[in-house]
């Protein structure tokens, strides 16, 4: 079933109003002419490419004013004006993208965050509260979804690597990316725009639009390019200040002024609902459109795995294209898209996937109610993957780059996805 889904939610309308009076068009100031860069190198685990086939350009040069002008007679659902973005070239289909009602930057990025230790961070949140566990070599970085679901993009340098550190409210995606072209440095915005309610962001160097779900630039003079995808999770606050006692937590003092810890999109997250705003695209019934999974993607091999199914289990132990993965899951996460109060929200846990093969052995595992073990050792291990006790103990599994989506999102991105079934 095709569908266009305006549903309102309560505060919602407030919260983009609000937006769009405070923030404006902050940003956006390139003085510089778009150049064109190459392809950046692609992660060899997940590339998520869109399932829509590219579509051919306006019949027009690429430094062609006539682009804008052209693009804006073809009764588009969001606008172009202010733009610099050469709408020439894109990879998309211009129908499929929709105007989410803020401005570029209504929602501010945060391009100079601060951060605070785990002590200092431990006296404003909840055991319970989800944050995207972010590590890069001996770095590890707590991003609480209570600050990005009110950013959705933090531009960052981690181990003086820059990257992007990415949420989607509406797709409930968390993703990070490294934010390096060509040897030049990205900044990340949004554009107000989404595609299949994904988030499109915008960068400041030929203000390309980029879809978050594929890392790829889809609008304007770097279409077809690529960012890496780089690991990471949402996990309890509990978690990460139990494994990374020494980490960082990205502060609440950015400079602007938000109901941190409270959730704008109330009630969004119900499985029993269809996705409420801005999603123009096929259902796929296979699952509930707001049921959570964790994909990954093994060569051409997708492979999704439900929460519904984890949380049952704990463990899946599992073979994607010949590869030997490990799937866990953990409560203790509430969910950043229920209750007004994301830590008074319902629990619905964490995952994380591993290969399960070290040194040269494949491990089987299982969950003892208290932690997960290898049958092989009896080594004991924990949700970011370190072996805790027994004889792997300092021993870490490799990440496997996976990304949790409600179903509806992931599944009209990649139609050709496999749902894990216990059965199978």
């Amino acid at each position: 079933m095709n569908v266009l889904r305006w549903f309102t939610m309560p505060g919602l309308f407030v919260l983009a109003g609000l937006l769009l009076s405070a923030c404006g068009q902050a940003g956006r100031d390139v003085t510089q002419p778009p150049t064109p860069l190459s392809t950046a190198p692609v992660s060899p685990e997940v590339t998520a490419p869109p399932s829509s086939e590219p579509v051919s350009g306006l019949e027009a040069q690429p430094d062609d004013p006539r682009c804008q002008a052209q693009v804006a007679q073809q009764g588009v659902r969001f606008n172009v004006s202010g733009w610099k973005t050469n709408f020439c070239r894109h990879s998309v289909d211009y129908t499929e993208i929709l105007s989410g009602g803020p401005p570029p930057d209504g929602i501010p990025p945060l391009d100079t965050p601060k951060f605070e230790s785990v002590a200092e961070a431990d006296a404003w949140l909840k055991p319970n509260e989800p944050v995207i566990s972010f590590r890069l070599g001996d770095e590890a970085r707590a991003y609480p979804l209570q600050v990005l679901i009110w950013h959705e993009i933090v531009n960052d340098v981690v181990g003086g690597r820059p990257v992007a550190v990415t949420f989607c409210p509406l797709c409930n995606a968390a993703i990070v990316f490294d934010r390096r072209v060509n040897g030049q440095v990205l900044r990340f915005g949004t554009t107000g725009n989404l595609r299949y309610s994904d988030l499109i962001m915008w960068d400041d160097q030929t203000e390309s639009w980029w879809q978050q779900f594929a890392g790829e630039a889809i609008v304007g003079d770097m279409a077809g390019t690529r960012l890496e995808f780089l690991p990471a999770q949402i996990v309890a606050w509990a978690d990460f200040k139990a494994a990374f006692p020494q980490g960082q937590v990205l502060s609440r003092d950015t400079g602007y002024l938000r109901s941190y810890g409270r959730n704008p999109y109330t009630g969004y997250d119900r499985i029993d609902r269809p996705p409420f705003l801005f999603f123009d695209g096929t259902l796929d019934d296979r699952l509930p459109p707001m049921a959570r999974v964790v994909a990954v993607a093994v060569g051409e091999a997708i492979k999704a795995y439900p929460f519904s199914t984890l949380s049952q289990v704990y463990v899946i132990n599992d073979v994607v294209a010949g590869r030997p993965l490990v799937v866990f899951w953990e409560g203790g996460t509430a969910s950043a898209l229920d209750k007004g109060d994301i830590a008074a929200s319902r629990d619905v846990g964490s995952t994380a996937v591993y290969e399960r093969s070290l040194d040269g052995q494949t491990l089987t595992f299982t969950w003892d109610r208290t932690a997960f073990q290898d049958q092989e050792t009896g080594s004991t291990w924990n949700l970011f993957g370190q072996a805790t006790a027994g004889p792997l103990a300092g021993k870490s599994l490799r990440s496997v780059l996976s990304h949790e989506y409600f179903w509806f999102a992931w599944a009209a991105f990649r139609p050709d996805t496999v749902i894990y079934r216990p059965d199978s």
